[in-house]
């Protein structure tokens, strides 16, 4: 394990599992919100790993549509570090991925993932290797 992402944990709360996670060599990785506008570059300039950019508000899942100003987060971030960021949440086709990673460093995609398994079960494995393979060509066609 290279990172570990607490989704709910303040980003002040964040040095209380630094020192246990680099204990193990683990990264703390940081989450950017379309909420956290005034703490961008304070949580860009303290992250390591990534910075995971959250793409639009509400609960994780597949969006139709994303409309959060995500060029100007990215931005923001840019001005005080050189950590990759990646964009996340809500992310289910290659062409949002491709998009998301146009304008970040990569895309990252969880809850269609779960839906693939949970709708497969133990025969998920070509459907997963057949949709992590498109969204990878989309990513790196860009």
């Amino acid at each position: 394990m290279d990172g570990i992402i607490v989704p709910d944990m303040p980003f002040e709360e964040k040095q209380e599992m630094e020192e246990p996670a680099r204990a193990h060599n683990v990264s703390v990785i940081s989450m950017v919100s379309p909420t956290s506008e005034a703490r961008i570059k304070s949580i860009a300039e303290d992250a390591e790993g990534f910075i995971y950019v959250v793409s639009s508000m509400g609960v994780t899942g597949v969006r139709s549509e994303i409309k959060t100003d995500l060029d100007s987060i990215i931005k923001n971030i840019r001005e005080v570090t050189d950590v990759p960021c990646a964009i996340g949440f809500g992310i289910s086709t290659p062409e949002q991925a491709g998009n998301m990673a146009s304008k970040s460093d990569g895309a990252i995609v969880g809850s269609a993932i779960v839906r693939i398994v949970a709708e497969h079960g133990t025969e998920a494995a070509p459907y997963l290797y057949d949709y992590v393979k498109s969204m990878k060509e989309a990513v790196l066609s860009i």
